[in-house]
């Protein structure tokens, strides 16, 4: 009985053992399987990846490549900025013949393309021509027309300048805009308002801005004028011609001839002096010839003093009376 009891004990001790290693190994087995799924989702995931990899380079190559031909097309659209510039130049030439040259001048500026303003023509004192002509020609024949007129004759003087105006012309362009935009605005809202105040009000702003818009192509049309047409001022004047070379050290000669310049120079005032103060002494001698033949004869003689009385014997003779002109005819 008490083999039965030990054997029947040692039984029921044994099952919970071999219940728990079952559940222990079930657990196992599960956490296994949850593992290798999760490695096999990875892996899944990785594969996709990699297969995906190159679809997603060819993406970004192409839009790398679209971006590149992008900016090359802006590039390629945007407007090249035009350089504006303001040619002026200031010639002085001398010439054989000025007329000659002028008519010339005329041919050349004419062919180029330009116009000829204003011209002033004059001599010297020694009836030497002398001419001053204004002379507007395209820009893109500036230089060409300025070598023409240097080799003319003789050139004495040459000033040229070039003056970048590009900013001030972008500059006015885009506040014409501006402006004009400020201008349709304005007549928007004109044509809503309502009430009297209002138009009013607009009506002079309106006018404000035209003014200021008037102005901006004013400016426009000044910038375009003087860069398109470039200035050249030039002047022609006569000269003699030299015979022979002048020797520049003094010679007797020389001397003699400044020595006789200025006698004839002393002489000249000397008479120009006699001129002047000879109305003067002719005056002044015909009153003294006057004074002499007719007032000198009328004046009283001072009467003679008297001999002291009581002289001796020896006391001088008394001088008789000197008779004047007027006693005579008396």
């Amino acid at each position: 009985m008490q083999t039965r009891g030990s054997g029947t004990t040692r039984h029921r001790s044994a099952r919970p053992v071999q219940i728990l290693s079952a559940l222990c190994l079930a657990a196992a087995l599960a956490l296994t399987g949850c593992t290798g799924a999760d490695d096999t989702g990875s892996a899944s995931s990785d594969s996709d990846k990699a297969a995906g990899a190159p679809g997603a380079n060819e993406a970004g190559a192409g839009a790398a490549d679209s971006d590149a031909g992008s900016g090359k097309k802006e590039q390629a659209a945007a407007p090249r900025l035009t350089a504006h510039i303001i040619h002026t130049a200031s010639l002085t030439v001398q010439v054989k013949d000025v007329p000659k040259s002028l008519a010339e001048t005329r041919t050349v500026v004419e062919n180029a393309g330009g116009m000829v303003g204003n011209e002033t023509t004059d001599r010297d004192s020694k009836g030497r021509e002398r001419s001053r002509v204004v002379l507007r020609v395209p820009a893109d024949k500036y230089e060409e027309v300025l070598t023409e007129l240097e080799g003319s004759g003789k050139l004495l003087d040459r000033r040229a300048k070039a003056e970048d105006v590009t900013e001030q012309v972008v500059d006015v362009e885009s506040r014409i805009k501006s402006q004009r935009a400020s201008v349709v605005r304005i007549r928007e809202l004109m044509d809503q308002a309502t009430r009297l105040s209002d138009v009013v009000t607009l009506e002079g702003e309106l006018s404000t801005r035209q003014a200021d818009l008037e102005s901006l192509l004013a400016q426009q049309a000044s910038l375009k004028d003087r860069t398109s047409l470039a200035t050249i001022t030039l002047s022609l004047s006569e000269t003699p011609v030299k015979k022979g070379v002048e020797d520049d050290d003094p010679g007797f000669a020389d001397a003699l001839g400044g020595g006789w310049d200025a006698f004839v120079t002393m002489f000249r005032w000397i008479a120009l002096a006699l001129g002047a103060v000879l109305p003067f002494l002719v005056g002044a001698a015909l009153l003294l010839f006057l004074w002499a033949r007719f007032l000198r004869g009328r004046t009283p003689a001072r009467p003679v003093a008297a001999a002291p009385s009581g002289a001796g014997t020896g006391s001088l003779p008394v001088a008789p009376p000197v008779r004047g002109e007027g006693d005579d005819k008396d």
